[in-house]
């Protein structure tokens, strides 16, 4: 991430200056800015668009919803919940929630989701309202150790629920789930408590905002008369402490890139954690596939 060292980098570099207001407007996050009212606010009006779209404008399905809905409004407390989910266009988030039956206008349950820096926080009057709709600013390429991936640790360790897309960009081909990018491994990995992690793949809605539609660009408003379906899996589980030893182990007999990462609070060195992390990746990607392949069946039968 880019850092502005006095006022002139503003004419240099505007884009810049904006990427550092997203970082400087943490307190439109907070529960308790203005009363809480522009969060309510907000919500309710994202919460009618994703209804809207998903449940008035199009046919959505959804396979084990009960196990989302479970986890989102009864979890055990402080637990943390991470969700993640292949990226099929700019609406899968938030119109993924706005199913029948979703508690999509609670605002103490509404996910905290990553959101690309470049597109979502371009300026202040974007910046301040996806800060306030409860998303949190990420560069993509800067690494799992830019500043606000310690946010996200934060929104965790509070017990919170966190959406990720770890494929990192929208992908609408009809092909297997890509190699997960790192970031969402290396936040289970660096929990205080090991958040239940629930893997989600979703079909239909790179049809109701396609990337080209007119003249090579988005339509202005979302297609309808589309049908979406929405398939949860169950819970993955991860052997954290023996994953932790076969990577100490492995990253002593073979040889990693390294780039100056630090060592995790109980003494991962660069070298293990790139070999945990891949591991992590590989088996939340492997449940992905295998729900989007299931899901691919579900849609024949």
């Amino acid at each position: 991430m880019l850092e502005i060292g006095c006022q002139e980098s503003y004419f240099r570099s505007p884009n810049s200056y904006w990427r550092k207001m997203s970082r400087t407007m943490e307190w439109a996050a907070r529960p308790e800015h203005l009363g809480g009212i522009p969060r309510k606010l907000l919500i309710a009006a994202v919460g009618a668009f994703a209804k809207t779209v998903s449940s008035l404008l199009n046919t959505t399905s959804v396979h084990n919803a009960d196990t989302l809905l479970r986890l989102v409004r009864s979890r055990p407390r402080r637990i943390p919940l991470i969700t993640v989910s292949n990226h099929m266009s700019t609406l899968d988030d938030p119109a993924m929630w706005g199913f029948k039956g979703f508690p999509i206008f609670d605002t103490k349950l509404a996910r905290w989701v990553l959101a690309a820096e470049d597109i979502c926080f371009r300026n202040a009057l974007y910046s301040y309202i996806f800060r306030v709709g409860k998303c949190i600013p990420i560069t993509r390429g800067g690494g799992i150790y830019q500043d606000h991936m310690n946010e996200a640790l934060e929104r965790l360790n509070d017990g919170e629920w966190l959406h990720t897309f770890p494929e990192g960009k929208v992908n609408q081909e009809e092909i297997p789930i890509r190699r997960l990018k790192w970031g969402t491994a290396s936040l289970i990995v660096r929990a205080a408590i090991t958040p239940i992690v629930l893997p989600i793949v979703h079909h239909g809605f790179h049809e109701v905002m396609p990337e080209k539609y007119l003249f090579d660009r988005r339509p202005p408003l979302p297609l309808w008369n589309k049908k979406i379906d929405i398939i949860i899996g169950d819970p993955i589980e991860f052997d954290l402490p023996a994953l932790r030893q076969k990577a100490i182990s492995q990253s002593r007999s073979e040889s990693f890139p390294t780039v100056g990462w630090p060592s995790t609070y109980d003494g991962l060195d660069e070298a293990a954690q790139r070999y945990l992390y891949t591991t992590i990746s590989e088996q939340i990607r492997g449940a992905m596939e295998r729900l989007r392949c299931f899901g691919k069946s579900f849609l024949k039968s």
